[in-house]
Parts: C-alpha cells; sequence; structure tokens
C-alpha cells in the first residue's frame, strides 16, 4: 500500500465493470487506485456468467481476449431456444469481428482484468471495505475515500471516485445518487453448477411458459443449470429449492432432467430476483458504472458485456475531465446520454422477457417462420447477444419461407 494517497481517480469495486475502468484510465496515464473489500481470485456470490461477441470483442480490444481463451473455458458459437414443439438453433452473429461468447467463472474473469489493471500502473488495495467519502468543507463535492483494511483506518484523495461496487452500491447510496426507469422484478432464478452433465458447446434456452432453463458449459467441464420461474413462485420455493429446482427440469427438459440426476451438484443454490432500474451516474466528484449505474433482469445475460462498455463510455468521459477539469460536467453528462441510448431498446425487451409471458400470435408467427430462414434465425440470436440492435431486428420485414 502506498504511502502517497492522492490519486488521479479512485475505483470502488474491481470487478468487471471497475477493473476494466481502473486498467482503462491506468492505460491513459492516469493515476489511479482500485480497492475492493474482496481479496482476488475470488467468485461473486450471484454473477451471470455470460460475456456476449461484443464483450469479448471488448477484450480482443484490450488485449485480454487470448488471455481468457487460454483458461480453457469453452468457446461459445451459437445457440439453441427449445421452444416446445420445435428448437431454433443458429450461430451468434459476429461483433466486431468477434463471434464467440464465454461463460466464465468470475474469479477468473475478474482475475484476469484485475491483472490488467495493475499491470498498467493501478495502485490495488484487497481486502478494503468503504465506510464513507471525503467531502469538500462545503459537502458539495466527493473528494476521496475513508475506509478499512485489516482493521486499519484508510484514506485517499482523488478528483473523482467511480463506485463501481454491484446493484447495491454503497458509493451511490452515500451519494444519493437518484434513480429512474424502475422496474420491478418479474422473476427469479435459481442455479448451480454440475459436473458429469455434458452439453453442446453452446447457449441453450429451454423456454415455456412461466417457467425457463438455461444451460451453459463453463470451466473445469462444469455446466451452469439454471431455472427461472415468476417471482412469486421463485419466492415460494426458497423453502425447497432443490425440490422446486427438479420438478422445473422434468416439466420443462425432461432430457436434461435425466443428464442431471446423474450427474453431481458441485456448488450451493444460488437465487436472486432482480429489479431494473437506471441511476443518475455522475454528480460533483463522482460517478458510477456497472450495476452500480445501471440494473435489468439477467434474463438476457447482459451484465458484463454493458459493463465493459460502459467502462469506455466513463473511461472516455473521465479522462477528457481530468485533462480539462472545465470539461467534467459536461463529459459526464454525455457519458450518461450515450449509456441510456444504448441500453434503453434491450432494458425493455428484457423486461418483456422477463414476465416469462407465453409468446404472442405475432411472436409465434415470427418462430414459425425461423425453422426455414437460417439468416433471419442467426440475426435473431444477435438480439440476444447484442450483436443486432432490437430496434433493426424487428423492424426488418421477415422473408417469406421457401416453398
Amino acid at each position: 500500500m502506498s504511502d502517497n494517497h492522492s490519486y488521479d481517480a479512485i475505483v470502488v469495486g474491481a470487478r468487471c465493470g471497475g477493473a476494466a475502468t481502473a486498467m482503462l484510465l491506468a492505460r491513459r496515464g492516469h493515476r489511479v487506485l482500485l480497492v475492493d473489500r474482496a481479496t482476488f481470485p475470488s467468485d461473486m456470490p450471484l454473477s451471470n456468467h455470460l460475456v456476449w461477441p461484443p464483450g469479448v470483442a471488448a477484450l480482443e480490444r484490450w488485449g485480454l481476449r487470448d488471455e481468457l481463451a487460454r483458461t480453457g473455458c469453452p468457446a461459445l458459437t451459437s445457440g439453441t431456444i427449445d421452444v416446445g414443439p420445435f428448437a431454433l438453433t443458429g450461430r451468434f452473429p459476429p461483433a466486431g469481428g468477434v463471434a464467440e461468447a464465454y461463460a466464465p467463472r468470475r474469479r477468473i474473469l475478474d482475475g484476469i482484468l484485475v491483472e490488467a489493471a495493475t499491470r498498467a500502473g493501478a495502485e490495488l488495495w484487497e481486502g478494503c471495505t468503504v465506510d464513507g467519502l471525503l467531502r469538500t468543507g462545503d459537502g458539495e463535492t466527493v473528494r476521496g475515500i475513508r475506509g478499512r483494511v485489516r482493521g486499519r483506518t484508510v484514506e485517499a484523495r482523488a478528483a473523482i471516485v467511480i463506485g463501481a461496487d454491484g446493484m447495491r452500491s454503497t458509493v451511490a447510496r452515500m451519494v444519493d445518487a437518484p434513480t429512474y426507469h424502475e422496474r420491478p422484478a418479474r422473476q427469479g432464478i435459481y442455479f448451480t453448477y454440475w459436473s458429469g452433465v455434458p452439453v453442446a458447446p453452446a447457449a441453450t434456452l429451454y423456454s415455456r411458459p412461466y417457467r425457463s432453463v438455461v444451460t451453459v458449459p463453463t470451466h473445469d467441464d462444469l455446466t451452469v443449470v439454471s431455472i427461472s420461474l415468476p417471482v412469486d413462485a421463485f419466492r415460494a420455493a426458497r423453502a425447497d429449492i432443490a425440490g422446486h429446482y427438479a420438478r422445473t427440469l422434468d416439466e420443462v427438459a425432461p432430457d436434461l432432467a435425466e443428464r442431471v440426476r446423474a450427474g453431481r451438484r458441485e456448488e450451493r443454490w444460488i437465487g436472486a430476483a432482480t429489479p431494473g432500474f437506471f441511476r443518475r451516474p455522475y454528480g460533483r466528484g463522482w460517478a458510477l458504472v456497472g450495476d452500480a449505474g445501471y440494473v435489468k433482469d439477467p434474463c438476457t445475460a447482459q451484465g458484463i458485456t454493458d459493463a465493459f462498455h460502459h467502462a469506455e463510455l466513463l473511461t472516455d468521459a473521465i479522462d477528457t475531465g481530468l485533462r480539462d477539469p472545465r470539461a467534467m460536467h459536461a463529459a459526464l453528462v454525455g457519458y450518461e446520454q450515450r449509456r441510456n441510448d444504448a441500453v434503453m431498446a434491450m432494458y425493455e425487451f428484457t423486461w418483456q422477457r422477463a414476465a416469462l409471458e407465453p409468446p404472442t400470435p405475432q411472436m409465434q408467427q415470427l418462430l414459425l417462420a425461423l425453422r426455414d430462414d437460417p439468416a433471419r434465425t442467426e440475426l435473431f440470436f444477435g438480439v440476444f447477444t447484442g450483436s443486432v440492435a432490437v430496434a433493426d431486428f424487428f423492424a426488418a420485414p421477415a422473408q417469406q419461407p421457401a416453398a
């Protein structure tokens, strides 16, 4: 830990959004402190795993794509949506020249990002709990953090403090960041890790009315198997997660249920019902990135990819403001606008998907047409991966199926 506790930027939270922001700012020559209450490598209690092609393209821009590939995480280049009577299978359209996705364990992905941040020159305080913000005399502007490391009180000052500490962000709470476009949780998810449950190297969604199941392969030959239930059913299932989980697999995906029964559960049950909201991601001396600033239901698995994109947007804004403090406010205003413009359509699409309702007649017609249209099926998968804009896909006329 350095004796010089003065920095250009302090990033609170060293996961996907925070570690990426710290790395990018340090690469631009800024003095950066990165703090987290965890020590690394470590997993997150609840995390979406998927990094879609646009997120992997960010890793490519940062020189980290090959580093992730070398960890042995299976590359995913296609997906399947099983709707009961039939299934759609398609490749993922590329984003930035990248067509593969990954579903890494967070201890591995976050470790890669934290190491990249420290290699770039960021200073890391692990096991640091932030319990206060330093402010100017009038209390209006944030100027640093106060926290504890191994029982010792520490302080650090900076031109800007960045909250990257998740949905329940301590930084956001301390600055009273306003929320907007709020949505209550519509569904809840339970998942765990299985060995001995072979699945194709693909992301597979089994979609049924008011139930869904997802499988993705991850590190160490493990498979993540999740179930999603309407929020009331999710809450009722807490009394018997294993029983509800098994019954849901039997109802939705009997073949998968047999494989799961033959496999071995390797870790505890993990579950959550996630609301949706935006926070205003900036103020005097502070900013927010990742889930600290924007949260949605995990059913479209956009969280990590969004965190990477928003880290780039925020880095551009803060770099501008650190080089010319008079430009900081306008740059952060622009960051919020660009963030919102990039995610709003997916936010609404995710909200609709989270209802777990039966497909509308229009959606049924679309799914039937896609069975005979591989090119458009690929674009449909691109909506879920974020490689194809929601509005672009649904505005484009469907081709007539071949006779």
